[in-house]
């Protein structure tokens, strides 16, 4: 990192904790724990795209390229003055960084809008992104290609890499902010599901919250989501004891059968006539537009 000029030497009155977080691909991600730090911090409001949003917008897409920054944040320089801020210290001295870090709480209202100012003029037509994925899309292959070219060239000429390895060009189907996505529709990531049926009965409170949030991405594709998960969120509840029995193990266990089930949701068509379809209970309330 040093020999990178990631970091530098640091003689900062700031210093936050190292954590190592694992990576998709089990090598560890080096981050810090900027908690307190963020505590004291102004906030960015700049808004992250609703991913829903984005997904819809691939309506009679065809064909698809997707492109991954290598090491998104830390091709992002720090203002100088700001430095000191990100010190952090190991068993080897104190340090700071020259980029951006993970784990700052701006860090991602920071990386979108250079995201969305490099892609300018492109984003809703050519390509579609979300901090450092960006996917680029072409109703036939001539008009993808042509696509690829510009935003690629929008992103060299703002000095930004790639990492070669996480991109995939040219394809029917790819997978995109954790689903697969095809000109049919949206459909679940098997990887992900794989994975996720291999989760463990929950021990505690925050390993119940941690499902539920997982679970809650997919919740799109799972019917009476809300019945299901309420005995689970119930078990949440600050005043609970914990104590796990078969009624939750029963709703543990369905949606992990329900998000097996393969389904593929369309894309939404504005030159056609909606239909909303509404249901409440005292359990909850959901909506089905087709």
């Amino acid at each position: 990192m040093v020999k990178d000029s990631v970091i530098e030497p640091s003689s900062s009155p700031w210093s936050s904790p190292v954590v190592l977080v694992k990576k998709k691909d089990s090598s560890m991600r080096f981050c810090v724990d900027y908690r307190r730090l963020n505590d004291v911090t102004k906030k960015d409001s700049y808004p992250l795209p609703r991913i829903d949003d984005t997904l819809d917008m691939l309506t009679g897409v065809k064909w698809f390229s997707t492109l991954d920054l290598k090491s998104g944040y830390w091709q992002v320089e720090i203002d100088p003055k700001d430095k000191e801020k990100t010190a952090f210290s190991t068993g080897k001295g104190l340090w700071q960084f020259e980029v951006m870090p993970f784990g700052l709480c701006n860090a991602p209202a920071t990386f979108e809008r250079l995201m969305e100012l490099v892609l300018t003029g492109l984003i809703g037509d050519a390509c579609l992104v979300y901090l450092d994925d960006i996917i680029i899309v072409g109703r036939t292959f001539e008009e993808h290609l042509q696509n690829l070219e510009r935003v690629l060239i929008k992103i060299q000429s703002a000095n930004l890499k790639l990492s070669p390895k996480k991109c995939s060009l040219f394809k029917r189907q790819v997978s995109f902010l954790g689903y697969v996505v095809s000109e049919e529709g949206i459909r679940t990531d098997p990887e992900k599901i794989a994975a996720v049926n291999k989760w463990p009965v929950p021990k505690d409170k925050t390993q119940v919250r941690a499902f539920l949030g997982l679970y809650s991405y997919y919740r799109r594709f799972v019917k009476n989501f809300a019945d299901i998960a309420k005995p689970l969120h119930k078990l949440t509840e600050e005043k609970r004891q914990f104590c796990w029995d078969e009624s939750f193990d029963f709703a543990f266990q369905k949606f992990k059968d329900r998000l097996c089930i393969t389904l593929i949701l369309g894309y939404p068509d504005v030159g056609k006539e909606f239909i909303v379809d509404t249901d409440a209970s005292s359990i909850g309330l959901g909506g089905i537009l087709s």
